[in-house]
């Protein structure tokens, strides 16, 4: 993730890079560009807004950026990793706005299918925001996410049984994978 300033809006924002070995791989920078299309649909307080996608050829080489909204604040994990334990208002609080966050996604149509504390962002201000939806993946999809039917997608901490399973996933697999953040 980079910090960079859109000229034309006069803001900061975050760009995610994806690495050139990554990106000679059609099928990792179609699953790049998907991503960008898919989350810039949603619009929700609490999912990291995407402002644009973008491929440019450099010296040869294709390079791909998402350009995301800039959030000020910490991962989930880093706070977990300072703090040790949060207290119980903070736990609701957090874990009321991602359900807000996957709820918006599986009313469009999306599972997310990798939530994990490194996925959340807290602001100072307390406002949480959902991030990573690189392994999303549609609801009425018939497979065509550009992912291995062999190969689980996720971390394998916060996996759902139909996961581990390779089972056809729905909006449940998420909010299982948030319960097992509350732990």
């Amino acid at each position: 993730m980079w910090l960079a300033t859109d000229l034309s809006l006069t803001r900061q924002v975050a760009v995610k890079l994806l690495k050139p070995s990554l990106a000679a791989d059609p099928v990792l920078a179609e699953r790049f560009r998907r991503e960008a299309i898919a989350v810039a649909q949603l619009s929700h307080p609490n999912i990291v807004a995407v402002y644009d996608a973008i491929e440019e050829k450099i010296g040869g080489e294709t390079r791909q950026a998402v350009v995301m909204q800039l959030v000020n604040g910490k991962s989930l994990r880093q706070l977990l990793d300072e703090q040790k334990r949060l207290s119980p208002d903070l736990t609701m609080h957090i874990g009321a706005c991602v359900a807000a966050a996957l709820d918006s996604a599986h009313r469009s149509g999306l599972v997310h299918r990798d939530v994990k504390p490194g996925n959340i962002l807290v602001t100072p201000d307390g406002r949480v925001l959902l991030t990573d939806f690189g392994i999303a993946k549609g609801l009425d999809s018939d497979g065509d996410d550009l992912t291995s039917p062999n190969v689980m997608m996720g971390t394998a901490k916060y996996l759902s049984p139909e996961q581990v399973r390779g089972r056809r996933l729905d909006g449940r697999a998420d909010l299982y994978s948030l319960g097992l953040e509350t732990e």
